[in-house]
């Protein structure tokens, strides 16, 4: 069977519901993991998902900020949240589908400031990165296991619009891309949008929406991910490919999320 796993920054599910359901008729997403769904759970808009086919739903919200669901057309076996957020927030739902565990991330941005010892926000980034460095290196790396979302980091040279100036800027300084980097071994995991289109052709999958022309300016960043364990590489290139990308028209649709979702493909 395919499995299709599509992973999107929605930023707030009940003001772009419509959205969600034009993307998941056009697409047929399997499982559709979103972030920043800003509501709780009992306010999360669950008949329109029904109604889209994904009847399996998993939230974990809290009021007004961050939040994260994971919507699926296949039942949900159950599996352990990661506790790795210090300050308790919204931004960790986990599901197996298909024998596919699946642990949808919010991770924080980080604020403006990329020095952990007067930015808590940025601490607290760096923080939950290595908490999810460290539960990755206990894992096996032969169970099929996915880690989506917006995990708030563009790690390569070709996932900026700017390297050199962005290596300043939160999201791509030196110290995240080594954060990036020491979950990816630890997991042993494959960044599966690379692996489908490599560099160094640029690709990104969030837009400030500052730009009044997003495309004209393409000032971007590829901060929404789809990783993969190597127990799951065999189903994620089963077509002969990898079959993954960033569906960046949704980012052109009347009143869009700043984030386009990406989706990937697996045999199972």
């Amino acid at each position: 069977m395919r499995l299709r796993l599509c992973t999107w920054n929605v930023n707030s599910v009940r003001l772009r519901a419509e959205q969600v359901a034009r993307f998941v008729d056009e697409q047929a997403p399997d499982v559709l993991c979103l972030q920043e769904i800003k509501c709780q759970e009992g306010e999360f808009p669950r008949q329109a998902f029904i109604d889209m086919g994904l009847p399996h739903i998993k939230i974990a919200g809290q009021k007004g900020w961050h939040g994260v669901a994971i919507a699926s057309r296949l039942p949900f076996e159950e599996v352990a949240p990661l506790d790795v957020c210090r300050e308790g927030h919204a931004r960790c739902v986990s599901a197996k589908v298909a024998g596919v565990e699946i642990q949808n991330f919010y991770i924080p941005a980080g604020g403006d400031i990329p020095d952990r010892t007067i930015n808590t926000k940025f601490d607290h980034k760096l923080d939950f990165y290595e908490k999810l460095t460290a539960e990755m290196g206990r894992r096996d790396p032969k169970a099929p296991l996915a880690i989506v979302g917006d995990l708030n980091v563009a790690p390569g040279e070709f996932d900026v619009w700017s390297h050199k100036q962005m290596s300043r800027i939160v999201s791509h300084t030196p110290v995240e891309l080594e954060a990036f980097a020491k979950l990816m071994a630890a997991g042993q995991f494959t960044d599966l949008v690379r692996e489908a289109i490599p560099d160094p052709q640029k690709l990104f999958s969030w837009w400030s929406y500052r730009a009044a022309d997003f495309r004209a300016s393409n000032r971007g960043l590829r901060l929404d991910h789809v990783l993969i364990s190597p127990g799951l590489r065999e189903a994620a290139f089963r077509p002969g490919a990898a079959a993954a990308r960033v569906h960046d028209d949704v980012r052109e649709w009347e009143r869009p999320s700043d984030h386009a979702p990406v989706s990937a493909d697996f045999g199972l």
